[in-house]
């Protein structure tokens, strides 16, 4: 008899594949909302009108506590001449007694008229001195001795020359104001790169086209700031020039409340003064802007 070893089946083994891993990826935070419109406006706040407020509002305690010690007028008392100066700025009762509407609009006049003379000479002088290296030597010890004098120095020479206030004002303001804008004209002429005019000179273009497409667009900023720069020196020189020669403007207005010891409305003519050249500033900035872009 037989014996017939069987052998015990085992089961096949496969092998299994290891699952994939599982990408551990940390989790997205959720998208957080921008600044709100009430953090916007309060950061607008604090960069832009807090610290203005804080400057004026130092300003106003240091000027009481120098009115408190001395004979200085106070805000309060200031700003009670205020209300009644603008209650009615435009009254009229004669040449020497008019309101300060009156005052500020006849100064503005002789400044716009004394500045406007002064572009129309010293914007086109400057584009010659600043191309002619000839015309440049030949003005700068011309400019050199009479751009420090001061302005009211040309007052005599303006009442000797046309013998009335009125133009003698002007006069002042245009021979000031007229520097400012030849220098910075010249030197915008200076910085044009040569190559741009041998490219011009190359295209034979005419004078007209080399100087508005490639000298007055080049220059344009340094002119703009020549005539920022005139418009606050013309501003400057009138208020001086009217208190000496009178008539109707602030100048004259300054000096005749000084005369009757109202020192409320000097103090106001100040503040008129500083306001009025800042917004002429802001103006003319405006304008710059404008070209710029």
């Amino acid at each position: 008899m037989s014996v017939v070893r069987m052998k015990k089946e085992q089961p096949d083994v496969v092998a299994e594949k290891p699952a994939p891993a599982r990408a551990t990826t940390a989790p997205v935070p959720p998208l957080s909302a921008g600044p709100s419109r009430w953090q916007l406006a309060a950061r607008a706040f604090q960069h832009n009108v807090l610290p203005p407020l804080l400057g004026l509002t130092a300003f106003v305690l240091l000027w009481a506590l120098v009115s408190a010690s001395s004979e200085l007028p106070g805000p309060a008392k200031t700003f009670d001449s205020a209300v009644q100066v603008f209650s009615d700025p435009f009254y009229d009762r004669g040449p020497n007694d008019q309101g300060i509407g009156w005052n500020v609009l006849l100064s503005l006049a002789r400044v716009g008229i004394g500045f406007g003379l002064a572009a129309l000479v010293g914007i086109p002088l400057g584009f010659l001195i600043g191309y002619f290296g000839f015309l440049n030597r030949m003005m700068a010890p011309i400019i050199s001795v009479l751009r420090p004098v001061s302005p009211l120095a040309w007052l005599p020479i303006g009442l000797y020359v046309f013998k009335q206030a009125q133009p003698a004002a002007i006069w002042v303001i245009f021979i000031s104001s007229l520097w400012p804008m030849v220098l910075n004209t010249a030197s915008g002429v200076t910085q044009v790169p040569q190559d741009y005019l041998n490219v011009a000179r190359v295209l034979k273009l005419s004078p007209w086209k080399m100087f508005s497409r490639i000298l007055f667009p080049a220059v344009l900023p340094y002119m703009l700031t020549g005539v920022r720069l005139s418009i606050g020196v013309a501003w400057l020189v009138i208020v001086a020039a009217e208190m000496l020669t009178g008539g109707i403007g602030l100048g004259f207005w300054v000096w005749d409340e000084w005369n009757n010891l109202n020192v409320e409305h000097i103090i106001i003519a100040i503040f008129v003064v500083g306001i009025v050249g800042l917004l002429l500033e802001q103006a003319i900035l405006l304008v710059a802007r404008r070209f710029r872009y």
